[in-house]
């Protein structure tokens, strides 16, 4: 599988554009492409250039996308994405981002004018929770109607499905707040609200439950991520990918013990692990039982016949002019890298 890849590509209003097109359309060998993740709403997109998925521009660039994976044989599921506090208030007209609570992340937000400190966000009232699920279905239906093969909820890496999840960034005393069934309750809304537009077998989850995320953390994860796969376990998600980073991994997470035996003890369902995986070690994890599926990430930059290189135990390209080429505009590092057979 390939995994999420945000590449920053979009052409202004976050609208998916010919360039994307092709991007995906070289890695339609995957097993199951994720998208890149995409903004659900303006209030939830802080990432310079990503696209979105809320309205009808959108939806339109998107659909020569779906298109030529399809085309190649392959298939994408669109990733659904709320940033929660890490969103600017530069992308907002100067308001705050929204959260869990009124919290601060660690560290800079990429803005359109350059890396900027983050600023305080505010807690979401019973209102704005009501109005975010909504997006989120608006959303899944917009997926839906760009041609998609399903959609992924971003669960993870500190954004705001992860910061109703950890106790560090949900301060609530409401009943979105506290134990660890309550925190998990936004979740299963938002679930329960793209599994009416698509069905449990078309809705798969990301989470992250390894250690700090962005200044995201928990002092008890084995409490709140036990409790977030008795949710999915319940509601019958098609799969749970969990982010499993090393030392050197993208979001500031930590290193810690892995959670994915509790989860798989719990969640009866296909689970995927992403790391800094190598193809030997991906196929020990799926033959010990360990995991059903490996995605991708990283690798799939500069190899996008990734598959095929794994298929033949060919070598992989290594990523060239990194990370200057992950987010910048433009072709250079993108869709320039050659497959092992020219098509």
């Amino acid at each position: 599988m390939m995994a999420p890849l945000t590449r920053g590509r979009s052409d202004p209003g976050s609208v998916p554009n010919a360039m994307m097109a092709e991007y995906y359309r070289q890695r339609a060998g995957a097993g199951l492409i994720i998208s890149e993740a995409t903004g659900i709403s303006v209030e939830g997109l802080g990432w310079p250039a990503a696209p979105g998925i809320w309205n009808d521009a959108q939806v339109a660039g998107w659909k020569p996308v779906t298109q030529a994976v399809h085309d190649e044989g392959g298939k994408i599921v669109l990733q659904l994405w709320h940033m929660g506090r890490i969103v600017h208030p530069d992308f907002l007209g100067g308001q705050p981002g929204l959260s869990a609570s009124a919290t601060t992340a660690p560290d800079h937000a990429h803005t359109p004018t350059g890396r900027k400190p983050h600023e305080q966000a505010r807690a979401a009232a019973l209102e704005d929770i009501k109005r975010t699920v909504a997006d989120y279905a608006n959303a899944a239906r917009n997926a839906k109607a760009a041609g998609f093969d399903g959609v992924q909820l971003h669960g993870a890496n500190g954004y705001l499905v992860d910061q109703f999840l950890r106790a560090g960034t949900n301060l609530r005393t409401d009943e979105y707040g506290g134990s660890p069934q309550n925190r998990t309750r936004f979740m299963r809304e938002v679930l329960e609200a793209i599994i009416a537009v698509w069905g449990a077998d078309r809705v798969s989850i990301r989470l992250s439950p390894n250690g700090m995320s962005q200044g995201c953390d928990d002092p008890d994860p084995a409490s709140i991520f036990g409790e977030a796969a008795r949710v999915v376990q319940e509601l019958g998600v098609s799969f749970v990918e969990l982010r499993q980073p090393g030392p050197e991994g993208t979001f500031g997470q930590t290193e810690v013990p892995q959670q994915d035996g509790l989860i798989r003890s719990i969640y009866t369902g296909p689970l995927v692990l992403n790391s800094d995986y190598t193809a030997e070690e991906a196929a020990a994890d799926v033959a010990s039982g360990r995991c059903d599926a490996i995605s991708f990430g990283r690798p799939y930059i500069s190899n996008p016949d990734l598959a095929e290189r794994i298929r033949v135990g060919a070598e992989w390209a290594p990523n060239t002019n990194v990370p200057k080429s992950w987010y910048l505009p433009g072709p250079e590092g993108y869709i320039d890298y050659p497959a092992l057979v020219p098509a």
